[in-house]
Parts: structure tokens; sequence; C-alpha cells
């Protein structure tokens, strides 16, 4: 209900603004164009990265210092938190960043916001920068029309400066003309009242434009203007540093449970860098005093102080909260979980790292459908385990093969359709949807790379049901009192399992060179114990071994049986492979290191 009454009310409050004073048109132009240039600077360092940035976001987080780091450096090149906040829930969405991570960077982008309030107070404020406006948006607009991605992402860029500093000199004349009609500083509330009062339109003024950048050019150019009191503009700069968390918790609503955790990480961080602000408000505003002399800052010139104060209160909070990241991890893992199903019920499982908020960037986007291809192998594995009676603890352990195949899994024959329907069938066609939905944004070599994750998974989902065709003669020969079928088929299972024992060990693996060998191997193996290319079968009709019913079970269930192997074969080449290697170039007989061949073995 207050969704739907929110944008009326808002409205409403524009319109009437608009019809009573022409300087308030001024300042609300000023402030839609400010933000249109955020947008289009978004969307011009987005375009712009073609992967640069997710690549040093990747190798610049493996420690909090280089998360706060990356964090604070990247928000202060592209003055855009709402960007680094996206693609850090992209990245923690597809499994690319731990949640630690994710938070240092969070934490960083805060303090890197700061600079933005130093750039317009000492420059937007201090020249006349719609000057610089109209070439840029030029020189925009030509590079807009260039097939080119680099000029484009450039274009975006010059636009959305371009925009930037028209909006800021919009307000800065909107504020500057109030003067002759109507004093708002009339307006300032003191003491912690005003601190409270003004905090709190700082909350809501950021939450309805979803930037805090907006927030503090308007607080900024109002304050120059002598609009507004010092004081109650650091009370608006402390509730714009609380009201720029709806970003990130936006970007959570799609994403997973660690976005959601992400995003009340940074609740928290903001919540208690403000509440520390008011409560030590004085001490702050005595330390920008002695900092601004220090410095060269006059002791009227507000703006700049107000830059300090936001820098400082920031850094404080960053610093006190520092020692304590590790246990915000602990306590937001504890308390925000995953949905739970029902006790003793079989989950309907779910696609585990798919999300919109992963679509924002290509890497992130095929990360997680890969990992999700991985998560749907772990679903495979256990029910092609199953269907051939096995425990899947077995077939990974150190087991002899003889006496794994004579250990059931269970007396009850596992009801492979019903797993398929609860672990397999909404998992692969939320991968094909989310497949299907990334091709928008993706170039060529992108979508081609896509194309071959959703060849993966349908060959994973083949082998399971060739598993399900498989079952049913294997569990009624193992107990035939011909030896002979009773014996290849107990030779069927033997085969499946050391096949799973080497798609196990490259799942396992982190070196390729491990994972190729271990594939080359499981490919062999499949050749060499195919009873149809190898006489088998034909040795057993012919000295009538078996009967005709028998022979033609035992035939059909080794298609099936080799079909399961290069199924999972060829979707190992795909999942586990960084890049393509042909396996028939690797002697089955190569050694594998000592860790690897435990995994087999």
């Amino acid at each position: 209900m207050l969704k739907f009454l929110f944008l009326p009310a808002v409205l409403a409050i524009l319109s009437y603004g608009l019809w009573v004073s022409p300087n308030f048109k001024d300042i609300s132009s000023g402030v839609a164009i400010f933000m249109l240039g955020m947008l289009a600077l978004e969307h011009g360092f987005k375009s712009f990265s073609g992967g640069v940035l997710e690549g040093i976001l990747k190798i610049s987080t493996d420690k909090i210092y280089k998360s706060i780091l990356f964090g604070a450096l990247s928000t202060s090149v592209m003055q855009s938190s709402s960007l680094i906040s996206l693609l850090t829930i992209s990245f923690l969405g597809a499994g690319l960043l731990g949640l630690t991570e994710a938070i240092g960077i969070v934490f960083g982008a805060n303090l890197g916001t700061t600079t933005g309030a130093w750039l317009i107070a000492y420059y937007g404020l201090k020249i006349d920068i719609a000057a610089y406006a109209m070439p840029m948006l030029v020189f925009g607009v030509v590079f807009m029309f260039e097939n080119n991605k680099t000029l484009k992402g450039l274009a975006y860029v010059l636009i959305g400066l371009g925009f930037l500093f028209l909006g800021i000199e919009y307000m800065k004349n909107g504020f500057e003309a109030f003067k002759s009609t109507i004093d708002l500083s009339t307006f300032a509330i003191g003491g912690i009242k005003g601190l409270l009062i003004f905090t709190t339109i700082g909350i809501f003024a950021t939450l309805v434009m979803q930037s805090s950048h907006a927030t503090l050019v308007l607080l900024l150019t109002a304050l120059s203007a002598g609009q507004i009191s010092y004081e109650n503009a650091l009370a608006l700069a402390i509730g714009a540093n609380v009201g720029t968390t709806i970003t990130a918790i936006i970007g959570s609503l799609s994403s997973n449970v660690d976005g959601k955790r992400l995003a009340a990480a940074h609740l928290i961080f903001n919540l208690s860098s403000a509440f520390l602000a008011i409560v030590f408000i004085h001490q702050l505003i005595l330390l920008v005093d002695i900092g601004a002399a220090f410095i060269g800052i006059g002791a009227a010139d507000y703006t700049l102080k107000l830059a300090l104060f936001h820098t400082i209160f920031n850094l404080l909070g960053l610093m006190i909260m520092l020692p304590f990241i590790q246990r915000l991890v602990t306590f937001l893992e504890k308390n925000i979980k995953p949905k739970q199903e029902e006790e003793g019920v079989l989950a309907f499982e779910s696609a585990k790292y798919l999300s919109d908020a992963v679509l924002a960037f290509p890497q992130s986007t095929k990360a997680a459908i890969l990992r999700e291809s991985r998560h749907l192998y772990d679903n495979a594995f256990e029910i092609i385990a199953h269907g051939l009676n096995l425990k899947r603890s077995a077939i990974v352990s150190d087991m002899d093969l003889d006496t794994l195949i004579k250990q059931p899994h269970a007396k009850k024959t596992a009801d492979i359709d019903a797993l398929y329907n609860h672990k397999i069938k909404d998992i692969y066609g939320a991968i094909l949807d989310f497949a299907t939905k990334a091709q928008a944004n993706m170039s060529q070599d992108d979508i081609k790379e896509l194309y071959r994750f959703k060849l993966a998974n349908r060959d994973l989902v083949e082998a399971v049901k060739d598993t399900k065709h498989l079952q049913k003669n294997i569990l009624k020969y193992a107990s035939n009192p011909n030896k002979q079928i009773r014996d290849e088929y107990l030779n069927i299972k033997k085969s499946l399992a050391q096949l799973l024992r080497y798609i196990n060990a490259a799942a396992l693996s982190e070196a390729q060179d491990e994972i190729v060998i271990a594939l080359a191997k499981a490919k062999a193996h499949i050749e060499k114990n195919d009873l149809l290319s190898n006489g088998t079968l034909d040795n057993l009709i012919r000295n009538q071994l078996i009967t005709n019913q028998m022979a033609t079970s035992l035939m059909n269930d080794s298609s099936y049986a080799y079909n399961i192997g290069k199924n999972l074969i060829t979707m190992a080449e795909v999942v586990f492979l960084k890049y393509h290697e042909d396996l028939t170039s690797i002697h089955p007989d190569t050694p594998l290191t000592q860790t690897s061949e435990e995994i087999i073995l």
C-alpha cells in the first residue's frame, strides 16, 4: 500500500513546487539532470570496463585490506558506489567472491564516496563548470553514433560528466536565486532536535533519489548559497550515508542469501557510523576545525569543511568496524539463512547461484551458470550412484571396487523418477532459462560459451535418464542363477563405479593437467569396457552361455552404460576444464599425482 502511494505523493509535491516557484524548478531540474548524469556515467563505466574491472576485482580481494582498498579506489575513480555495489553483489551471487571480501569492498566504497564531496566542494562550486559541460555533451553525442564498444562507453562517460556539471550549475543557480525571495536558513534547527530531524531528512532524500551523491551535491550547493546552516548540513550528510544503503538492499532482493547478508552488513555499518557521528557530533566538529586549519581550509569555508567531516566520520566508522568484520560475517551467516525445507520430506531443490543480480556482468553470469552446472553434477552423481544401488561415499573412497559393488546402498530400489523431479528438473530448467535471458547483453563469443554450458547440462540429464533404463536389469540380473549374465552385470556396475571415480577426480582437482589426464583415462576406460566393441557379447552368444533374451538386455544395457560414460565425459570437458584439450592425445597410462590417484583409487 505504501509503495503504491509513494510515487503519486512525490509527483504531487514536485508538481506543486514547480507551479509555485521558478527557483524550485531550477533546483529540481538540476537534481534530475545530475541523476541522469549519474546513470549515464554508471552505464559508461560498466560498458567501458570490458572485463578489466572484473579482472582487477578477482585479483584484488584475497585479503581484507585489498578488498577495502579496491572498494575505495574504484568508487573514487568512477564516482559511483551503486556500480561497485552492483558489481560486488553480482560476483558474490556467482560465488566469485566470499562474503568477507564483499563486505570489505562495500566498506571501502563507503569511504570512496567521500571523494565526490571533495570534488564538488573544491571544483564544482569554485569554478564555472557549466562551461565544460557543453563540449562534453557534444563530443559524447558524436561518439554515441560509433559502433566501437570503447567509443560508446566513452560517449556515456562524457555525457554523464556533462550532465553532472550541468546539474550542479542548475542547483547552484537555483539556491542563489532563492536568496531574493526566501531564506531557507531561517528554518534551521539547532541542538539534538535539529540533528535528528535533518538526519532523517537526509535519509529520506537519499531514499527518494537513490543516490547519496545527489543528496550531497544538493546540500553542498544549498550550503554554499547560505540556504542551510553548517550544523544542519552535517546532519543531512549523516542521513545521506544511511540512505545510500538502499542501493545494496534493492540489489540484494534479486540475489541469493549472500547478497542479502551483504546488504545487511552495509546497513549495519552505515547505521553504526551514523550513531557514532550523532553521539560524538561536537567532538567531530572540533576535529574537523583542527583538521581544516591544518590543511589550510578557511574557517568560513563550510563546503570544504563538510567534505572533511564526511571523510572523517566514514573513516572512523571503518576503523571501528574493521576488527569486527569476521564476527559480523559469523553473525550474518547464523541469522540470515536459506529457506529450509520440511523435515522428513524429499526437498525440491532449486538453483543456488542463478539470480537476476549476477546478470549485470557477463563474467559473473558465466561463473554463476558454471557453479550451478557443478551443483547439478553433484545431484546427478548421487542419483547415478543410487541407481546402481551403490553408496556415493564408497565410490569416492579408496575401497576396492570388487568389495564396493557387493555393498548395496539400500534394500529399497531408488526411485529415479522421484529423484529426478526433486533434484534435477527444476535446476536444469532454471539453467536453460537463465542462459537464455543472459544472451541479451552478451557478445557472440559469450553466447557460444553459454550454448556449450547448455549442451553440457543436457548431457548430464541424459546420463541420469540412461541410468533409469539401466537400473531395472542391473537389479534383475544381480541375483540371476546364470553366472555369466550375473558377472557381466556386475562388471557393468563395476565399470560405471570406476568411471564415476575418474569423473570425481576431475571434479575435485584444481590442476588442469590432472583433470585432462583423469578424463583421458575415463574415455579410454569406457571404450575398453564396451561389450559391443570388445567382443565379450559375441563370445557369450556364440558359446550359448546366455539366452537370446539375456543377450538383448545385455546389448541394450551395455549401450546405456556407454552413453552414460560418454555424456559424463563430454559434460566434464565443459564444466571442469578451463580450456579445450584433445583427450585422445593423452595416453591413458599417463600417471597422475599421488593426490589424484588417491581420489580415483
